[in-house]
């Protein structure tokens, strides 16, 4: 095997980046936090094959993307955006895979979501910027290069792998394309229903008259084809406001939403700004963003009122139910192969 795995890129599909969770260290110099918009997909990909569940990955945008294993790889992959093939085999996802070197492996489109997260074993070797390996593509930082992924991009994972990464490569190492009876249960970490997002009144959400208040908690909006990695304008009842004042440049996150001047509604997302002056209605709670990270134009989403507590009691719950999952496959390895 070679010392360090490595992949070329055949065709990148419509946008692919390498993204980890997040530069947020930086947000008082207006950088953007960019990272994964699906942090939950991400952490999943990496922890299937042994890796700390915050090193960097390639964000996918939908399918039709294509890479050929340049050695033996181990990898795995999540996320709603794309299938994974060999040829008319599908390779199934959350869940470690061990590719022969000169397998080539397609992303076919997934009409369940947009986002597709790949991790390999040993995690990506790409330069840290600020803190973060994403890429933040106006910018032209993180990442591969700075920029999208092209074609004949040589991709290399850093070489050294730790016990539980390594454990997996040997159970599965072989000349044919493998992959583990276990797969990680993504699908419980998700809430129940998929298109309804819960959110928590933001700072300005009593400026916005009664009606409007109840239709943006009633009616679904539809994310408008004017979306990316910044932002999605939805389409959906106006939002009118009585309180007239202006609003001085305040913070904002992934996640808040905003009211623009014409009562169109944004909801902002990875690469968003740091500050904006259109008030702000309600804040998605943090276990929903991948949710409305795996949205394309077209789908219809709901609005759900949460309240502050309840939105960080879930935040936590999941974060402690990855905490687990990180620690039993560090521990439990040699009974899981078995």
């Amino acid at each position: 095997m070679a010392a360090k795995m490595q992949i070329r890129i055949i065709k990148p599909g419509l946008l692919s980046t390498m993204q980890d969770t997040g530069r947020w260290n930086y947000l008082s110099q207006g950088m953007p936090i960019s990272g994964a918009m699906d942090t939950l997909s991400s952490r999943i990909a990496n922890l299937a094959v042994g890796n700390n569940a915050h090193d960097v990955v390639i964000e996918f945008t939908y399918g039709e993307a294509e890479f050929q294993a340049e050695t033996d790889i181990l990898l795995a992959y999540s996320g709603d955006g794309a299938t994974l093939r060999v040829n008319s085999l599908p390779l199934p996802p959350d869940r470690p895979l061990f590719i022969p070197s000169g397998t080539n492996i397609h992303l076919a489109n997934n009409p369940l979501g947009s986002r597709t997260y790949l991790a390999i074993a040993g995690g990506w070797d790409v330069a840290e910027v600020l803190g973060s390996k994403s890429t933040y593509v106006t910018a032209g930082i993180g990442g591969y290069k700075g920029r999208a992924l092209e074609p004949d991009d040589l991709l290399n994972a850093c070489g050294q792998l730790n016990e539980t990464s390594a454990r997996i490569l040997q159970s599965l190492k072989g000349t044919t394309i493998k992959h583990s009876k276990w797969g990680i249960a993504r699908w419980l970490f998700l809430p129940k229903y998929r298109k309804t997002v819960h959110v928590i009144p933001a700072h300005e959400f009593t400026w916005f008259a009664g009606k409007s208040v109840v239709d943006f908690l009633s009616t679904p909006y539809t994310v408008s084809i004017q979306s990316n990695r910044m932002g999605y304008r939805l389409e959906g009842p106006s939002i009118h406001r009585f309180v007239k004042q202006e609003l001085l440049s305040t913070a904002v996150v992934p996640g808040t939403i905003q009211v623009t001047g014409d009562g169109s509604i944004v909801l902002l997302m990875a690469d968003c700004q740091t500050t904006g002056g259109y008030p702000r209605i309600a804040q998605v709670a943090a276990v929903d963003i991948p949710l409305c990270a795996q949205l394309k134009p077209g789908d219809a989403v709901n609005f759900k009122e949460i309240s502050r507590t309840d939105a960080e009691k879930l935040y936590i719950h999941q974060e402690n139910q990855l905490d687990r999952l990180a620690i039993a496959l560090k521990t439990d390895m040699l009974t899981v192969f078995r």
